[in-house]
C-alpha cells in the first residue's frame, strides 16, 4: 500500500518554510519525513504526515497550494550498500524512480526511504516480489 505525501509550492524567500511548520506544529500534525527541493523562485516541500487530509486543509486555508501523491515507503537494510542493492533491482526490473528521500523512522537495522516512482503500480509489484517490507503508516 502506498503513503499518501503532501507536496507544498513555496515562494524561495526567508520565513515560509517556518511559516508551514508552525502551521502543523499548531494543526496538531505530526511530520514524520520531510525533504526539500528548491530553485531561484521556489521550493517544493515534501511531507510524510500522520494527518494528510488535515494538512491539505491547513494548507489551503492559508494560501499555500498543496497536492496529494501516492509513494512508497520501503524498509532497507541500514547498512553500507543497503540502498544500492535495492536501487539495482529497481533498475534492472525498470523502475523509473523520479526521486527519494529517507525518514528518521527505523525499526531494529532497517531504515525506511521513501521512492516516488513513475508506475506505483509496477514499483509494489517489484517489492512484493522481492519480499521487501513496505510502509503505509509512519
Amino acid at each position: 500500500m502506498a503513503l499518501q505525501q503532501i507536496s507544498v509550492f513555496l515562494e524561495n524567500k526567508s520565513g515560509r518554510l517556518a511559516e508551514v511548520t508552525e502551521l502543523l506544529g499548531k494543526g496538531g500534525v505530526n511530520l514524520r519525513a520531510i525533504s526539500i527541493a528548491d530553485t531561484a523562485d521556489f521550493g517544493i516541500l515534501r511531507l510524510i504526515v500522520d494527518k494528510p487530509a488535515d494538512t491539505l486543509e491547513l494548507m489551503a486555508a492559508n494560501g499555500f497550494t498543496a497536492k496529494e501523491t501516492d509513494v512508497l515507503g520501503v524498509e532497507i537494510p541500514d547498512r553500507p550498500g543497503g540502498l544500492a542493492e535495492i536501487l539495482k533491482v529497481f533498475n534492472d526490473n525498470g523502475v523509473n524512480i523520479e526521486y527519494l528521500y529517507a525518514t528518521l523512522e527505523k525499526n531494529a537495522d532497517m531504515a525506511v526511504v521513501i521512492f516516488k516512482v513513475e508506475d506505483i503500480d509496477h514499483g509494489m509489484k517489484i517489492i512484493r516480489a522481492h519480499q521487501w517490507k513496505m510502509v503505509d503508516k509512519l
